[in-house]
């Protein structure tokens, strides 16, 4: 039997704890979810196992008892908003960690915008400012039910029930900051068009100026040769009337 007051433990460890892939992924994890320690990894990654190792068994058994623990474990994953209703068995070895991560009630204060990070998430759930109908949960890694989900909220004993608590104003003006840099987003998309426009326009009346400086050039050229030729020509004809007066002396 064994002593009573002593827990069982809720899950198992890695079989071998020198895995680089293994501790990367948990690191990742701890990061993304809030956890303090890998053990609620752990603990989330046995349930999972539990499931598919149920899922597994009853997949091959086609007895009365199999069928009655079939629809037990869909509607329970059902109800837990791990599985739609209309999902098989088979679904069930399809699960992820993060499936059931994504359930934790650490997770939904968090995306319910109860809290500003996931870690401030945990402190409320912990120093029991949150609550499912009257019932406070101190446990962040309560898997919340999808009837349970609309209900989750803060305490009403709790100050932060209040709306004008300065916490719960903070998400208000990240909001509107975040309206008024997609305003400006979008005023600067609308300008850079009109940039490139005036900057093709300056470099097309650039363009315009070399060409004139340059046919200036060539008119400037082709006059001199001109010049050049007719002093070319009147030379070769004053050289005999200078010989024939010349001769005259």
């Amino acid at each position: 039997m064994g002593n009573p007051k002593k827990q069982k433990k809720k899950f198992s460890k890695p079989s071998h704890p020198w895995q680089k892939e293994r501790i990367l992924s948990e690191k990742e994890l701890l990061k993304s979810y809030g956890l303090r320690r890998k053990y609620e990894i752990w603990k989330m990654n046995s349930i999972l196992k539990n499931f598919t190792k149920q899922a597994k068994t009853l997949i091959t058994l086609t007895t009365k008892q199999s069928e009655k623990e079939r629809s037990q474990l869909l509607t329970k994953l059902s109800s837990l908003g791990l599985l739609s209703s209309e999902s098989k068995l088979e679904d069930v070895l399809s699960l992820t960690l993060k499936d059931v991560l994504e359930r934790r009630i650490q997770t939904l204060v968090f995306k319910k915008n109860l809290a500003r990070n996931i870690k401030q998430a945990r402190q409320f759930i912990v120093h029991e400012h949150i609550s499912i109908k009257d019932k406070k949960i101190t446990t962040p890694s309560y898997l919340v039910l999808l009837s349970e989900e609309n209900e989750l909220q803060f305490a009403q004993t709790s100050s932060l029930a209040d709306p004008a608590h300065p916490e719960r104003l903070i998400p208000e003006k990240k909001k509107e900051a975040k309206a008024s840099k997609t305003k400006k987003e979008s005023e600067t998309e609308s300008k850079e068009p009109e940039k490139k426009d005036k900057k093709e326009s300056k470099s097309e009346a650039k363009e315009e100026k070399k060409q004139e400086k340059e046919d200036k050039k060539e008119e400037k050229k082709e006059s001199k040769s001109k010049e050049s030729k007719e002093d070319k020509k009147q030379a070769k004809e004053d050289t005999p009337k200078k010989e024939a007066k010349e001769e005259q002396k």
